[in-house]
């Protein structure tokens, strides 16, 4: 089923939404990135997150739009390698908090 789908968050409604408002709107939503890095450190170690990452993340950067901005790179390769039940988690607490926030979200599904 995974290989049915050309990217890999093309999965999920809501994830795509997700990577959308961030590919959109990175300057922006960057804070929301770094509290989404924060809360799963608060679950696992900043030490194991960063870990994690350096297994992960692609050799050369810069070819992606997240590249350029290592908490958006970071944020976006840790969605990318989880799971997809904490793919949709994540991405429905990204919404919720920016919703929270007072930003304003359309929705795509």
């Amino acid at each position: 089923m995974a290989g049915t789908y050309k990217r890999w968050y093309d999965h999920d409604p809501l994830l795509m939404q997700v990577i959308d408002l961030l590919k959109s709107y990175p300057n922006e939503l960057k804070a929301q990135a770094e509290c989404f890095l924060k809360k799963v450190e608060e679950q696992v170690s900043k030490e194991a997150v960063d870990r994690f990452y350096d297994m992960v993340k692609p050799m050369i950067l810069g070819n992606r739009w997240y590249d350029h901005d290592p908490v958006l790179s970071k944020t976006v390769e840790l969605l990318r390698v989880v799971p997809q039940e904490i793919q949709k988690l994540a991405a429905d607490n990204f919404i919720n908090a920016l919703k929270e926030s007072g930003v304003t979200i359309e929705k795509n599904i």
